[in-house]
């Protein structure tokens, strides 16, 4: 019995396994496009917003933040999977505001604005409510305002590892219980390995270690002594 439940542990663990690698994985699902050391995702879910917190709401919701773009490259691959998995429309809105106090634009995901691409354009006096939009047949950023009244598409991005704190409830529960179920079979893995290497170890104890007898058990003992007491008494 002990040997059977041994032999089927590993048919067990097969379908944890599977599951705690994709737990594991880079980006929380394949809806998800890696690059580099990020992921994304284009909610393709036309809304009304009052405000460009109400857009960026639809990444916050998913664990992400709005986009943000830090070379070439990255811009490139946006423009590129938009046109051949996403079909975004032709502008998208940037995760970028223009913060008054130290009056220059910044990425709402905190990350350094360390790449542009801005098309030449007239900034105007007044850019307090100035967004930034990227032109998907060009690749290049324009300026725009934030009272956006609605959106056709939500470009996201999450950096990896896809911490804890971006996990849906669902992708936590299932985390959890991978954890657990791997950490109970393991322990009654190991109870069976002790027990049955135990009572392996004492059969092969009692094998070697029965004790000599006589070739004569009691009965023929006694016979041979009264046999003897009685030749002594005739000699």
């Amino acid at each position: 019995m002990p040997g059977a439940a041994l032999s089927a542990l590993p048919a067990l663990l097969l379908p944890l396994l599977g599951l705690a690698a994709v737990a594991a994985a880079d980006c929380p699902s394949s809806t998800w496009v890696q690059f580099q050391d990020s992921c994304y995702i284009f909610i393709e879910e036309a809304i009304k917003a009052e405000s460009i917190e109400d857009v960026r709401n639809q990444c916050t919701d998913h664990g992400a933040d709005m986009i943000s773009i830090h070379n070439e490259e990255e811009n490139d691959f946006i423009l590129n999977t938009l046109e051949k998995q996403w079909k975004g429309p032709d502008n998208i809105l940037l995760g970028m505001f223009y913060d008054t106090d130290d009056a220059c634009f910044k990425w709402f995901d905190q990350s350094n604005m360390t790449f542009d691409k801005w098309t030449d354009q007239d900034d105007g006096e007044d850019i307090v409510d100035t967004c930034a939009f990227l032109h998907t047949k060009t690749g290049e950023w324009k300026k725009g305002n934030c009272e956006v009244s609605s959106v056709e598409g939500t470009l996201c991005k999450a950096a990896i590892p896809y911490e804890k704190k971006y996990l849906s409830d669902n992708h936590i529960l299932i985390s959890a219980l991978v954890i657990a179920s791997t950490v109970i079979l393991t322990v009654f893995g190991a109870i069976i390995w002790f027990l049955y290497k135990r009572n392996s170890d004492s059969n092969f104890t009692t094998v070697f270690s029965t004790t000599s007898q006589s070739p004569f058990n009691d009965d023929c003992v006694l016979v041979v002594a009264e046999e003897n007491e009685y030749a002594v008494q005739f000699d």
